[in-house]
């Protein structure tokens, strides 16, 4: 019973063909891949149905065409990464709109503080991953914008496989040791732009933290690859490797 049971988590049933064309036309990321990357893709976007719980709250709708988009945005960033980038969480939450959540910290003093936080997205270190169905379309609308809230989010469950987030996923040896060398300068070079009051290339939000700036440069180099490459050429070259090239690439 056990090796019938792996063998049906191995091997999950295929999207139906009709189905994967209409999330195709969906999504202009999915539309400019290569034949043979579209179908590493779909065979993700098809485990990632069979394995992870799909949860519409709010009075949101989720019918087999929203669920085969969610799943072939959230599998972008696991092109090159393969299924491991699945592992650790089983649910993706998707709200219609922003949601709220509340937020509490306790400081040096022991000062607690309490408040609430709009969230287009949030991706829990071992828990689900949780998308705003409005702002998945707006970035359906405009993928050139720089924006992708489903690529964003994956790239910090990426992050957090090797236990650490910290804006950099697990890579071989020599190449962590590069990629945290190249992502840290970048990464403080774009804080002090921030910090100065200068409008920086990317969205500032990636000055938040380390982790923000690999979710962030991660969103722009499917949504806006040439901007990326021009305002830190290091970081490009890094996620080009790690994801795969862009289907915007020129």
């Amino acid at each position: 019973m056990r090796g019938l049971f792996g063998r049906l988590r191995r091997d999950p049933s295929p999207i139906d063909p009709d189905l994967w064309r209409e999330a195709r036309a969906a999504v202009p990321w999915v539309a400019r891949l290569d034949p043979a990357r579209e179908q590493r893709l779909q065979a993700l976007a098809a485990r990632f149905l069979h394995e992870k719980t799909l949860t519409a709250v709010g009075g949101l709708r989720l019918d087999r065409r929203r669920a085969a988009i969610l799943a072939a945005l959230c599998c972008l960033p696991l092109l090159e990464f393969g299924v491991e980038g699945m592992r650790g969480w089983s649910e993706l939450i998707v709200y219609p709109d922003a949601f709220r959540v509340n937020r509490t910290h306790v400081d040096a003093a022991g000062v607690l503080h309490q408040w609430d936080d709009e969230l287009i997205g949030e991706a829990w270190e071992a828990g689900p991953l949780v998308l705003s169905w409005a702002d998945v379309e707006a970035d359906l609308a405009q993928p050139d914008a720089g924006f992708c809230v489903a690529v964003h989010e994956m790239a910090h469950k990426i992050d957090a496989l090797d236990g650490l987030l910290d804006g950099t996923p697990p890579l071989p040896r020599a190449w962590q040791r590069q990629w945290a060398r190249d992502f840290q300068e970048s990464y403080d070079r774009f804080v002090a732009t921030v910090e100065r009051g200068r409008r920086p290339a990317l969205d500032p939000y990636a000055a938040e933290a380390p982790e923000e700036f690999f979710a962030v440069c991660s969103e722009y180099h499917f949504s806006d690859p040439a901007l990326l490459a021009e305002a830190m050429p290091a970081v490009a070259e890094h996620l080009a490797r790690f994801y795969g090239p862009s289907p915007f690439a020129a």
